[in-house]
């Protein structure tokens, strides 16, 4: 007899990118600028209590962050380890085994395992379709929608407008609407103000992109108090380490403006990349986020990233991408990178046109 008896955890994995060391790794859309100075500073200062006691029950000192920057109530923020946590735990805060999650396809990989994990089933609905009309997300009267703003691995943006239609679809009897910002900094954009006064609704973000802080494994969210509480019991206490609390707040106030400096070069080097691209025929997306995704250059997604990989570079291969087919997925980073990512290009597979969409 089995002494893990969850059949439906058989579909689970564990997750691997495929993201062996590489000389420039260019896959996992960090900030390749380096961490946010101040909370390198905050580390730096660490002393021994900050290691030898237990850290905050609920992170007090980045909420209280958070609340100052965007202009809520700290009993409105929530914090988890990684923005990942929090998505977790507002699965389980939703609703109970059995449930269903839909989300807007393709995007953030995790969607399906995080409902896996908690005994709901996840239900997809094609991008385009779900913006032409966001009922599609809400036939089944599911327990939870997610969409990713901007979308990965795409980069698109859903209007504002339209997360009001899906929003007013429901009202307080819908479902939890989750809307991951993890690289809503680089659109440039942010629902996270509005969050309080809207029910059933959470606005998640992380510190791994935008802050640099990839390896701290913080993340917070904004919604009504009674959405954050829910999260808060969910996620249960001292998920947040006291020195990534304290550095991410750091982080967060950016009373230096580090963060709004990196996001400016990231965009400019954007538009440079993609008018690149463009140039060698990659048929780039258009990015509101720090990468790009652009059509494999031989139409073979998985062989054209191990290419590049022997190469030295690591780039995310995606299949079936509504528009492109087979996609790479690369990071936007300081531009001696970028030149370093095409000329590999260039190097492995010429300057031909990429593959034709289909």
């Amino acid at each position: 007899m089995s002494p893990f008896p969850r059949a439906d955890y058989r579909a689970l994995t564990r997750y691997d990118p495929g993201r062996a060391p590489v000389h420039l790794d260019l896959s996992d859309n960090t900030n390749l600028w380096g961490p946010h100075p101040a909370a390198l500073e905050r580390i730096r200062a660490a002393t021994a209590d900050d290691l030898a006691r237990y850290p905050e029950l609920y992170a007090d000192v980045l909420r209280c962050a958070v609340a100052d920057r965007f202009g809520v109530d700290p009993d409105c923020v929530t914090t988890g380890a990684g923005s990942d946590d929090i998505l977790d735990s507002a699965y389980r805060a939703a609703c109970g085994p059995g449930g269903t999650t839909m989300y807007a396809a393709p995007t953030f990989s995790m969607v399906v395992p995080f409902a896996l994990m908690n005994g709901m089933a996840a239900r997809a609905v094609p991008w385009a379709e779900a913006l032409a009309d966001p009922e599609a997300l809400l036939v089944g009267e599911p327990d939870l929608v997610y969409v990713c703003r901007p979308n990965n691995p795409t980069g698109a943006l859903a209007p504002a407008d339209w997360l009001d239609r899906l929003v007013a679809l429901r009202g307080d009897a819908g479902p939890l609407i989750v809307i991951d910002e993890a690289y809503a900094d680089f659109a440039g954009e942010t629902l996270l103000p509005r969050a309080p006064s809207i029910s059933r609704f959470l606005v998640v973000r992380t510190a791994s992109k935008a802050y640099g802080l990839a390896g701290l494994r913080c993340g917070f969210a904004v919604g009504a108090r009674e959405v954050a509480l829910e999260i808060e019991k969910s996620r249960g206490p001292y998920k947040v380490s006291g020195l990534a609390a304290a550095a991410t707040a750091a982080a967060v106030r950016d009373e230096s403006g580090w963060m709004g400096r990196a996001v400016e070069s990231c965009l400019a080097n954007r538009i440079r990349l993609h008018d690149e691209l463009v140039a060698r025929g990659a048929d780039p997306l258009e990015s509101h986020a720090n990468f790009i995704l652009f059509a494999a250059p031989t139409g073979d997604a998985r062989a054209d990233a191990d290419a590049l990989r022997a190469a030295g570079i690591g780039v995310r291969p995606f299949t079936d991408v509504p528009g492109i087919g087979q996609g790479l997925r690369v990071t936007v980073g300081p531009w001696k990178s970028m030149e370093a990512f095409l000329c590999a290009l260039d190097d492995t597979f010429g300057r031909a046109p990429a593959a034709p969409r289909p």
